[in-house]
């Protein structure tokens, strides 16, 4: 084993879906599974199975297609891992969720902090000890790679630690997952933490990963992970972007460039083709509706500009004096091949090749007849008009409804009215007209009529995908379900707790985008609801079997 060589662990759709609001379809989730197997990520975990029946029918999918995939940087899939509770019912679930993997991997976990026992487990020190040796045997006799994670080991006592640890080994645990559960450690806290753990924990070799898993409440995820790998950490558990429970997890593209960037110093490699970073970053950022900040380092929009006059003068003359790294070293083009009205399908298909878009015949054909239609309004398409018609394309495909047309009048004497037709599930076009506050109100009640459903809209957000008065604009919304709770998809939950749901749409006429994105969203908010029932239904029959 390379003892030089860090794992890198993605739990993206996962830990990052945790993120309020940044629930994704099961499309969605495959589209970013398979831009991180080209990243080249080590490990994907994929969801958390036994949340819902749509978690493990996405995980599962994951596993029958990118957990087979060879069309990544080592030319073998990545691990495909599915999390559970130290439960055997959970267990089972990851288990169903992974199996079809090529290198399938189990991830349970039991909080050993002395508040997570008292409050949350209700559970003494020797309960816990023997449900980790019994659940983490169980799910070693199911699959050849299990991870065991002591929730809360930041703020766990050391020595009982070591004690859970030694039990994970002993039960068959290859790799050992040390999270900083809610962003309490600083730098050098987790540091030591590493290298007592490697150093007090019976059962410890070479051949057992100690992996890391920091959250950012203080702001120091990067930096404990970072402290981590230069304490025996060969592990990085990471979210592209950052996104993850409350301030969000480690982003993968932070230790990734930070070991790339200062190699003589971490003296680490990782299997990441750093090229493909920013296209991930976006995807995700499209997928999840959490944009960007413009700071952001690595992948935000000025992590690479340069405005000041001094700044500008040093990188004329040499751009090393302000950049510690190219934009082209994590997939930043410094140029952009101009396209127009004029433009052929070899041309449209040639660049979103260069983008990292392989598409089929078909989808390469809806993108080319979105592309003529958006090229007629406007006199430039740039990589950002391509990259977001196309994933705009692919996110609507597999959509029970579909905006077919739409027509709004509004003014300052005139009731703002709008037209809707939509291509139904049933195959047949649906009409409705509406009168409203606004065209965006009038629009919606239109679609409320037609779809039968009626979600509360909690935020309306509109950016330019580029610049210029002709510029695509990208609408999301987040919508909530009106209906008492669904709280099976998160049996973390509570009794009350709702779901939002969010919608993209991407148009010149942002009416138009915000007609899209809002049937995006109940599109989300519907198919949830026919899950709940299903689920309900399910667990009536199961009840009502084991009365008679």
């Amino acid at each position: 084993m390379d003892t030089n060589y860090v794992r890198i662990f993605d739990t993206t759709l996962r830990d990052g879906e945790q993120s309020p609001g940044a629930t994704m379809t099961r499309a969605e989730k495959l589209l970013i599974a398979e831009s991180l197997a080209r990243l080249g990520v080590d490990v994907i975990e994929a969801g958390f199975p036994a949340a819902s029946p749509g978690d493990l029918q996405a995980v599962a999918a994951i596993a029958e297609s990118v957990g087979q995939s060879t069309e990544t940087p080592s030319g073998e899939p990545p691990m495909i891992c599915g999390l559970a509770r130290a439960k055997t019912s959970d267990i089972d679930k990851a288990w169903e969720g992974v199996k079809a993997a090529k290198r399938p991997r189990i991830h349970t976990f039991l909080a050993t902090s002395d508040i997570h026992l008292e409050y949350k487990l209700r559970m003494t020190r020797e309960q816990v000890v023997t449900q980790v040796r019994e659940m983490v045997g169980y799910a070693s006799k199911l699959c050849p790679d299990v991870e065991f994670s002591p929730e809360d080991a930041g703020r766990s006592e050391p020595a009982f630690l070591y004690e859970v640890l030694a039990a994970a080994i002993a039960a068959g645990a290859t790799t050992l997952n040390i999270p900083d559960t809610v962003g309490y450690t600083t730098p050098e806290e987790f540091g030591s933490l590493i290298k007592n753990i490697k150093e007090n924990t019976k059962g410890m070799t070479d051949d057992i990963i100690i992996s890391v898993h920091c959250h950012n409440d203080l702001g120091l995820a990067t930096a404990n992970s970072l402290s981590g790998v230069l304490n025996g950490a060969r592990q990085i558990e990471v979210a592209v972007n950052g996104i993850g429970e409350r301030a969000g997890n480690t982003a993968l593209e932070e230790v990734v460039m930070a070991m790339h960037t200062r190699a003589p110093f971490y003296e680490k490699t990782t299997g990441i083709d750093t090229t493909q970073i920013m296209r991930a970053s976006k995807l995700v950022s499209s997928c999840t509706g959490m944009q960007v900040q413009p700071n952001k380092a690595i992948v935000g929009a000025n992590a690479f500009a340069h405005e000041a006059g001094i700044h500008q003068d040093g990188m004329l003359k040499n751009e090393s004096t302000y950049e510690i790294m190219r934009p082209e070293t994590v997939g930043v083009a410094e140029s952009q091949l101009v396209l127009g009205k004029h433009s052929g399908r070899h041309a449209v298909k040639t660049r979103l090749g260069v983008l990292g878009y392989h598409l089929g015949d078909d989808d390469l054909k809806k993108a080319f007849d979105r592309f003529k239609d958006i090229a007629d309004k406007k006199k430039n398409i740039t990589d950002a008009d391509l990259e977001a018609l196309v994933t705009d394309e692919l996110r609507h495909a597999s959509q029970l409804w579909n905006l077919a047309d739409l027509q709004v009048a509004s003014g300052t004497t005139d009731m703002p009215t709008a037209t809707v037709r939509l291509a139904g599930p049933d195959g047949e076009i649906h009409v409705q007209a509406a009168v409203g506050a606004g065209p965006v109100d009038a629009i919606y009640k239109a679609i409320d009529q037609i779809m039968g459903k009626h979600g509360k809209l909690l935020e309306f957000n509109v950016q330019s995908v580029t610049g210029g008065i002709d510029a695509l604009g990208e609408v999301t919304v987040r919508v909530e379900s009106l209906q008492s709770s669904d709280s099976f998809l998160n049996p973390q939950s509570g009794a009350d707790a709702k779901r939002s749901y969010i919608g993209h749409g991407t148009a010149t006429d942002i009416v138009v985008a915000g007609a899209q994105a809002y049937i995006a969203a109940l599109n989300k908010l519907i198919i949830a609801e026919k899950r709940e029932d299903a689920a309900n239904d399910q667990a009536a029959a199961s009840d009502a079997e084991k009365q008679a």
